[in-house]
């Protein structure tokens, strides 16, 4: 079954995306979907137009590399985790960046009472991650307490959801020029 990709938000600025992943700790899922989506952003050519940042709801693990299975995995799949550090949402983000995406539907909650705290966010640029996913809706599981396989199953809903992400954003910004 494929799905329809939902309509991406417009740039706030002309020419340039900025999108975040969300997860709970920014240790296992959303700096996979993080080095996974910036790898198909440059294989895209957009590197230059498309930010993308990860964070968790929690700051129990800032500053901290991410989980060993989950760079493991990555690593296999020929990406490097070696850059990333976490950290916790920017409440600024929600002004700034075009689309912030949660990895499952209890992040999404927690994004949206901290936007509302934090002088609100529009609800179109608040979003599942899986919403773009052409094979299925819903969350992106969290692989933490489980073993290998999990992340695995991880790897394979990011890479399949941000190619689907990545041809959106190309359409969009194809229609946008860049305005630095």
């Amino acid at each position: 079954m494929n799905l329809p990709a939902p309509n991406l938000p417009a740039p706030r600025r002309p020419g340039r995306y900025g999108i975040a992943v969300v997860c709970l700790g920014n240790i296992c899922r959303s700096p996979m979907a993080h080095v996974v989506l910036e790898a198909r952003v440059d294989d895209a050519g957009l590197a230059g137009r498309v930010r993308v940042e990860s964070a968790g709801t929690g700051d129990w693990h800032v500053g901290d590399p991410m989980d060993g299975r989950a760079a493991a995995t990555l690593r296999a799949a020929d990406l490097d985790p070696s850059l990333h550090r976490a950290q916790q949402v920017d409440p600024a983000w929600f002004a700034e960046l075009d689309l912030v995406l949660a990895m499952d539907a209890a992040n999404l909650r927690d994004l949206r009472a901290l936007a509302g705290t934090h002088g609100g966010a529009e609800e179109a640029r608040l979003r599942l991650y899986r919403d773009f996913d052409p094979l299925g809706r819903g969350d992106v599981p969290d692989p933490y307490y489980g073993g290998s396989d999990g992340f695995e199953e991880v790897l394979t809903m990011v890479e399949r959801t941000s190619i689907a992400l990545v041809a959106a954003l190309a359409e969009l910004l194809a229609e946008e020029p860049d305005r630095r």
